[in-house]
């Protein structure tokens, strides 16, 4: 569609004041670019260019997650072990040995009370720990070895157990041994074959002077 304007025109066809053409369409107005819009992840706020995020995956047709704090680092306390060592320690214990004379046991009067005997050291591992004296002939290597010198004739080649509970203490087992095995001065003796529980510097006594007590570091 021609046009013309209001203003006179030159020879050439072209108008002098604004030189448009005889023939030229209408002029069109420029119309300015809309703005682009960018979009963020719903989830993290990052320019999104997809549907999923590369920042943090999120998918943006998913149902929008409210945004998290930022994590604060925070200092971590050191874990707590409740696990415990435990230990026996061996040795010569004059009051058992006067109680058991006392009492009149076989061969009490012929077992005399050894004039030195150091202190034996045990750390307790594994599922049971086995307390006597060590015998080639029986195959008998007991984990606490009571062979002396001193040796306490009333410790039986394989006297007793230490076993461990589930929940990391130890109990004492006598194994049917020829003079028992008692607790803590007390004369009665434990049940052969029956575990007992025992705590933390209990005194277990086997034989005619030996006295076996428990540690827990």
């Amino acid at each position: 569609m021609s046009t013309t304007c209001e203003h006179s025109w030159g020879e050439d066809g072209f108008c002098e004041i604004c030189g448009l053409a005889a023939s030229s369409p209408t002029p069109v107005a420029e119309v300015a670019p809309e703005p682009v819009q960018v979009r963020e992840c719903p989830s993290c706020g990052a320019p999104l260019d997809d549907r999923f995020c590369e920042d943090c995956g999120a998918d943006s047709l998913a149902t929008p997650q409210p945004r998290s704090a930022p994590a604060v680092a925070t200092e971590e306390p050191p874990p707590v072990t409740s696990a415990r060592t435990w230990s026996v320690v061996v040795s010569a214990d004059r009051k058992y040995y006067e109680s058991v004379k006392a009492d009149g046991g076989p061969d009490a009067d012929t077992i005399m009370f050894p004039p030195y005997c150091p202190d034996r050291h045990f750390e307790l591992h594994g599922e049971q720990v086995s307390i006597g004296r060590r015998s080639a002939t029986r195959g008998i290597q007991p984990d606490i070895d009571l062979t002396g010198p001193p040796e306490d004739p009333g410790v039986s080649r394989l006297h007793a157990l230490l076993v461990a509970e589930a929940d990391g203490g130890w109990a004492i087992v006598d194994i049917n041994s020829a003079n028992g095995t008692t607790l803590n001065y007390r004369r009665d003796m434990l049940k052969p074959n029956t575990p007992r529980t025992l705590e933390d510097g209990d005194r277990v006594h086997i034989g005619a002077w030996t006295t076996i007590t428990l540690h827990a570091d």
